[in-house]
Parts: structure tokens; sequence; C-alpha cells
């Protein structure tokens, strides 16, 4: 058996606490606090141990990556399939904890490109999935959307992530008035119909 072979399996209860581990370092020090050291102490085990399961720390942040993203992925397509997605996405995009990791991630990428590449990746299939589920809800409640459902994740996302970041540094101004126009258009959206909010149509592209 290889060396590679013998490396600690994925469904390893060691495995999963370094996981775990740096995940919590990761939301409460930034990724850089992410050390086989630091690992190690958190986890409860010899830092050693942290080489055995994991070649190298970009080994170790991929697999972070991929265990969140196919949890995320998951978490979507059912939780979108609820009478009220909208709300769920906006729910998502404001959350505060998964803003930070997710911040996190983006700065590690700014200096690993595989990284990168499978934030990329992730990161579509997720806005597909959201796509989808949204088009499906508007079709079932008979919503004509001047607004492609594409652009509606995006825009959810962007205004959501900015009101964490904000908030972040001691922001708030414009904050109660945002929120409380997203949840008249939530409301409309879900409601349908005739109460269904006029807006100006989105130009295709290409």
């Amino acid at each position: 058996m290889t060396r590679r072979q013998k490396l600690g399996q994925e469904t390893s209860a060691t495995r999963t606490a370094l996981l775990d581990a740096a995940e919590a370092l990761m939301q409460e020090e930034g990724y850089a606090a992410v050390t086989s050291r630091r690992l190690g102490a958190k986890a409860g085990v010899k830092p050693q141990l942290v080489h055995y399961y994991f070649e190298t720390m970009d080994e170790l942040f991929l697999a972070l990556l991929r265990r969140r993203g196919e949890r995320g992925l998951a978490f979507a397509a059912q939780a979108l399939e609820t009478d009220q997605p909208l709300r769920v996405l906006w729910s998502q995009s404001n959350d505060p904890r998964e803003t930070a990791l997710n911040l996190e991630f983006m700065a590690l990428a700014n200096h690993r490109k595989v990284i990168r590449a499978e934030m990329g990746r992730f990161g579509d299939r997720l806005r597909q999935i959201q796509e989808q589920a949204l088009a499906r809800h508007f079709e079932s409640r008979g919503i004509q959307a001047q607004i492609p459902p594409g652009v509606v994740t995006l825009l959810m996302a962007s205004v959501g992530l900015t009101l964490v970041l904000e908030t972040t540094v001691g922001m708030s101004n414009a904050h109660a008035e945002t929120e409380a126009l997203v949840e008249t258009y939530l409301r409309q959206f879900e409601a349908g119909g005739e109460a269904m909010p006029q807006m100006p149509a989105v130009p295709k592209v290409g």
C-alpha cells in the first residue's frame, strides 16, 4: 500500500476534527492562523498528524473548501424548494458567520490558484441551483419577472454582503431602509400576481 493510499481515510474522526478545527480558526482568527501547530492544539491531536492526513496545507484548505461547497450545494438544493426561496436566499446572503468564512477563502484564493479555481467552480454551481429554483418558483406563482432569476440571485448576494461588511466596521447608514425595501419586495414576490412590483426589464446580453 502506497503512502497516498495509507493517508488518513476521509471518514476518519481525526480528519474530520482537523477540518472542523481549521474552519473554526478561519472564522475566529483568519486563514493565516491555520498552521499545523495551531490545528493540532485546536483538534487535540499531535501536530504531526496534520501532515499524515494532509500532505500540504493547500491540500487541507482544498478539502475544507470542498466539504463546505458540497454541503452548501446540498443545503441550497433542498432549502430553495420551499415556498419562500427568495427569503432563504436573502437569509443566506447576509449571514455574518458564513460571510466571514467566505471572505477568508476569498483572501486565501488571492494567493493560491487551486483555491481560486475551486471557489469559482462551486460558486457557479451554487448560482445555477439558485437560478433554477427561482425560475421554478416564478413559473409556479405566475410571476412574469422583469429581472432574470440569475440577476436576482446576484443582486441579493451583493446587497447582503455589503450590509454584513459595513456592519462589521460599524456602518449603519441606510441599512434599515435597505432591509425594509428588500422585505417589501420579498413579500411581493411571494404573493405573486398583481402584487408584483413593476421594475424595468434587464436587457439581454449577447
